[in-house]
């Protein structure tokens, strides 16, 4: 509603000869942001689109898993029961030959004794599989839910993040969900001046806002990458070069972090990709802006399914 309402005010003082060039130039500029937000908001919605695919086949498949534990189970549950109705055959035959005492019948029994003997040593292997099918079935359930509640605490994660840093959209910051993780994606325009790795005062804010939802969520384990275009570093001092530069700004962002007493260190890691990760093609000065970018990455974590999955077998 506001694009078709911005686009008629452009149509408007287009048509309108007595309307300032200032007025026709901040329309303009108006419009080309509602353009820019609007490609965003379709970019994003893709990749939605793309994590709820992968979370679709990643259910498939425990699916297709359980179903395959469940046949096993229904195998052993008939290996089982024929073996029962074996056995019970060799004891009534058992004793019908006890009956008769004859040497060759003797060793009949005999035989008959290692013969139930060994199928009882099968009937008890059975019963211990049929153990621990049950345990790996309720297991995999476990898991199911776990993994649910993993993608629901990261959903409500974004959504807080996205409601703490409202007031930076449209300025360089992007807040998704992908791939069971949430990215929060701030362009060096919002936080560095070029060639610097100081935070601004506006940058900071954002990533303070960043800190207090990291310390009301302990068990979140956060990555710091810094990112660069391809331009060579040209600036002289300590620096080497854009890897060297976007390690620099991974750490600055850490020490705003850090100062939070809620956020767990133990948990933060700062890395530098320089220009080795791009998001776009540097072959355009809006290219190059996306690509210069720090990016917050959360991962919840995987303890506790590591776990379940070493206990099944």
């Amino acid at each position: 509603m506001i694009k078709k309402i911005s686009l008629g005010l452009l149509i408007v003082a287009l048509s309108t000869s007595c309307v300032s060039k200032k007025i026709y130039n901040d329309l303009e500029s108006k419009y080309a942001d509602l353009k820019k937000e609007n490609r965003s908001i379709a970019d994003e919605n893709a990749d939605l689109l793309k994590s709820k695919s992968q979370l679709e086949l990643d259910q498939e498949a425990l699916n297709k898993e359980l179903a395959k534990v469940k046949s096993e189970r229904e195998k052993l549950q008939a290996d089982y029961a024929a073996l029962n109705k074996k056995m019970d055959v060799l004891k009534d035959s058992y004793t019908a030959l006890e009956k008769n005492s004859s040497e060759s019948l003797k060793a009949n029994m005999a035989k008959n004794r290692e013969l139930l003997e060994q199928l009882g040593a099968k009937e008890k292997a059975l019963a211990l599989e049929q153990e621990q099918l049950n345990k790996n079935n309720q297991r995999l359930q476990e898991l199911e839910a776990l993994i649910a509640a993993k993608e629901e605490s990261m959903r409500k994660l974004k959504e807080t993040l996205s409601k703490a840093l409202n007031s930076f959209e449209g300025k360089g910051l992007t807040v998704e969900q992908k791939n069971g993780k949430v990215y929060v994606s701030m362009e060096n325009k919002l936080l560095f001046k070029s060639g610097s790795w100081a935070v601004g005062t506006e940058g900071k804010t954002a990533v303070v806002e960043v800190g207090k939802v990291l310390g009301d969520n302990p068990d979140i384990s956060v990555l710091i990458e810094g990112h660069t275009d391809d331009d060579p570093f040209g600036g002289s001092g300590p620096i080497a070069d854009n890897w060297d530069l976007s390690t620099k700004r991974a750490t600055a962002i850490v020490a705003i972090l850090s100062e939070n007493k809620s956020v767990n260190k133990q948990n933060l890691t700062a890395a530098g990709r320089g220009e080795f990760s791009p998001l776009a093609s540097n072959a355009t000065a809006e290219g190059k802006a996306k690509n210069r970018r720090i990016e917050i990455i959360l991962t919840p974590r995987l303890d506790e399914i590591a776990e379940m999955l070493k206990d099944i077998n």
